[in-house]
């Protein structure tokens, strides 16, 4: 890709491209702009990742770094790999990219899990840079001393994100009128995002009346039980085994609920099925789970609050393992800036009667500018 092509007022400021010879690992990192901090961002392995993908994902972590209040900036990064033909390779793939990513991890990139990375990767790369600070959403076991502390990884799988998507959709309850308790809420997915959405949205009085796996949509208008959709899908590999009305997946966007919760694919809701769409609220737990021009017609008539508001609970802790907390700050922090942040932008589309992702991006590109100014003051 021409950086001709997507180069802006804010970025992006580099695009590597790497091959390491001995394994065949080709990847690709995309730092847009660190003026608030060292870009941040995960790595995403798949088939056909390419640099143009890993430079709007890197747009969406500035916004999103920003918007938290967090002093990161955006980057994010990809390597080619098929796990059909590569699952041998992908320990190595991760050394090598790693190893070729030494020289700016992590004074100007800090990497991160995402699709297909986990934890586990993460503690790879880690250990084949040689920083800690090389990566977050290390295991929480992986720990080391330093300035004579204990310091130890935040997994993402402790929930961060989800956790974070629930504070979002009170706020966003709140604004709309709707008493938090009752509320029906369905939620596409039951994995790690969707698992704690569900979790933490009965544990504050709401009534989770869908959710869906790849097997299919579970309804049951007078509530579904997390505990007891958590022991089906453990038991049976799927939450359509539970009490309820089994629906065709994409059916779940059409429920008559209060907030709608995409939380597991791309462009779910598109113009063929946007008019079929009930709910009062959505909030985008997933990345991109609308095309911007249907969301934009959309919030005409549904409050929605935008991906990078609403799952930005996992960069938050992110930030919180990278100055050395323990997970008990981490939810803390991720509560208070979801719910803040979330408001902010939520108030700010009401008041200057614009879209919640134009009021949250006005807000993050007010952020990263006037970074920018004070960089070049003090550079020049």
């Amino acid at each position: 890709m021409d950086l001709s092509e997507v180069k802006d007022d804010i970025g992006p400021e580099k695009i590597l491209e790497v091959y390491d010879p001995s394994s065949g690992m080709r990847g690709f990192t995309v730092i847009d702009n660190t003026s608030l901090g060292p870009a941040k961002g995960g790595i995403r392995m798949t088939p056909s990742v390419n640099v143009r993908e890993v430079f709007r994902l890197a747009r969406a972590m500035t916004f999103k770094n920003a918007l938290a209040g967090l002093p990161f900036g955006g980057g994010k990064s990809g390597i080619i790999y098929n796990k059909e033909t590569d699952s041998e390779k992908k320990d190595i793939f991760i050394k090598s990219f790693a190893r070729a990513l030494k020289n700016i991890v992590p004074s100007e990139y800090i990497a991160g899990p995402d699709i297909n990375t986990t934890e586990k990767e993460m503690k790879t790369f880690v250990e084949a840079h040689g920083n800690f600070n090389a990566a977050t959403g290390k295991p929480i076991d992986f720990c080391k001393i330093i300035n004579g502390r204990n310091v130890c990884g935040l997994p993402h799988e402790l929930g961060s994100t989800g956790i974070g998507v629930s504070y979002a959709t009170l706020v966003a309850l709140k604004h709309a009128g709707i008493p938090i308790s009752g509320a029906k809420i369905a939620i596409e997915g039951f994995g790690n995002v969707g698992y704690f959405t569900f979790k933490s949205l009965e544990e504050a009085g709401c009534k989770i009346v869908a959710v869906s796996d790849s097997k299919g949509c579970l309804y049951n208008e007078n509530g579904l039980s997390f505990a007891e959709i958590e022991k089906i899908k453990r038991e049976k590999g799927t939450v359509t085994a539970g009490k309820g009305r089994v629906l065709p997946g994409h059916k779940l966007f059409e429920l008559p609920v209060d907030v709608l919760i995409p939380g597991a694919l791309p462009d779910v809701i598109t113009r063929q099925n946007m008019n079929s769409v009930q709910a009062k609220i959505i909030v985008e737990a997933a990345n991109i789970p609308i095309p911007l021009d249907v969301e934009e017609e959309l919030s005409k008539r549904i409050l929605i609050v935008p991906d990078f508001v609403a799952n930005a609970g996992g960069v938050i802790s992110s930030w919180v393992e990278y100055i050395g907390k323990d997970k008990k700050y981490m939810y803390k922090v991720v509560k208070d800036k979801i719910t803040k942040n979330t408001e902010i932008v939520l108030s700010t589309a009401k008041k200057q009667s614009i879209s919640p992702r134009d009021a949250a991006i006005q807000i993050a590109k007010d952020r990263v500018k006037s970074a920018m100014l004070k960089r070049d003051k003090e550079t020049f």
